[in-house]
């Protein structure tokens, strides 16, 4: 017997994961830099935009190579 999935709840499942991933890379990164004495004045913020434009780099790649 077989049960059709939820749609909407793997949806929304996926996308928390994204976002708890996301959080949790941002902060090894910043835990990283922090701890290498290499921040030179930079935030969270800052580190938050670097790993957004590692993921964007990303998917260009990944669009770019199908």
């Amino acid at each position: 017997m077989q049960f059709e999935g939820h749609k909407s709840i793997e949806k929304f499942g996926e996308k928390i994961g994204f976002i708890f991933s996301y959080f949790l890379f941002t902060t090894i990164l910043f835990g990283i830099i922090m701890f290498l004495n290499k921040l030179h004045g930079m935030t969270y913020l800052h580190i938050m935009g670097i790993s957004l434009l590692i993921i964007f780099t990303g998917i260009l790649i990944k669009r770019f190579l199908q």
